[in-house]
C-alpha cells in the first residue's frame, strides 16, 4: 500500500496512517488485533490505495469527520465495495452519500474496540471527532490542529461555535496526555494546545 505508517499500537489495536491527495489529508485505519476488522477515518482520496486497505486491513466501515470534499473523495469507491459509510446528518448539504448517521456520544464498535463519537460543530455543522476508548487517541478531523482550530470561514462554518466545541467537548472531557491526530499534518498533545485558547479567540481564528 506504500508509505503507510503504523502510528500507534497496543495489545488490542493498531492505528495506520495514510497521507493522500493534493491537500495531504490524513486517513487513519484503526484495527482490532483479535478480530482482524478495522474502521477507516475519512475516505479522503486515492481510492485505489484505500480500496486495497479494505482488503488488507479488514476495513468494514468508514467514519467521516466532516463533509468537505477533500475528506470524502474516496467514499463512493469504498461504499461500492460494501463498506458502510457513516457521517453526521448536519453535513448532508456537503455530503449526502452515506449509509448511517453519526450520533453524538454514540459508540462505534469494531471487534473489541470502541470509538466514541463527539459532535464538535464549527468547522462545519456536522464536524465530529472520534475517541478510541481505553487509549489516549483522539481523531479531530479539521476541528483541532497544532496551533489552533480549523478554518471556520467556509460554508456552514462558525468560529464561536467551534470555540464552544473545543471548550465543552475536548477541553472538558480529555486530559493533557490526549494525543490529537488531525485531518492534515502532524499530531499534537492536548497539553500543548489547551493554554492557547484565549489567544485563538483574540485573533479570531
Amino acid at each position: 500500500m506504500g508509505d503507510v505508517q503504523v502510528i500507534w499500537s497496543d495489545a488490542a489495536a493498531s492505528v495506520h496512517r495514510f497521507v493522500v491527495g493534493p491537500l495531504a489529508n490524513n486517513v487513519y485505519v484503526v484495527r482490532c488485533h483479535r478480530s482482524g476488522t478495522a474502521v477507516l477515518i475519512d475516505a479522503a482520496d486515492e481510492a485505489t490505495r484505500l480500496t486495497s486497505a479494505v482488503t488488507e486491513l479488514g476495513v468494514v466501515s468508514v467514519l467521516t469527520t466532516h463533509g468537505h470534499a477533500d475528506h470524502v473523495g474516496a467514499a463512493a469507491a469504498l461504499r461500492a465495495r460494501g463498506v458502510t459509510i457513516w457521517a453526521h446528518p448536519a453535513d448532508a448539504f456537503l455530503f449526502d452519500e452515506f449509509d448511517r448517521p453519526l450520533v453524538d456520544d454514540a459508540v462505534h464498535v469494531v471487534g473489541d474496540l470502541r470509538l466514541r463519537m463527539l459532535h464538535t460543530p464549527g468547522h462545519t455543522p456536522g464536524s465530529t471527532c472520534f475517541a478510541l476508548e481505553g487509549t489516549p487517541l483522539l481523531f479531530t478531523g479539521d476541528t483541532l490542529f497544532p496551533g489552533g482550530p480549523g478554518n471556520a470561514r467556509g460554508e456552514g462554518g462558525d468560529f464561536a461555535t467551534l470555540v464552544r466545541s473545543l471548550e465543552q467537548r475536548i477541553w472538558r472531557d480529555f486530559d493533557d496526555a490526549t494525543l490529537i491526530w488531525p485531518g492534515h499534518g502532524a499530531p499534537t498533545l492536548l497539553a500543548r494546545e489547551r493554554p492557547h485558547l484565549d489567544e485563538w479567540v483574540e485573533r479570531g481564528w
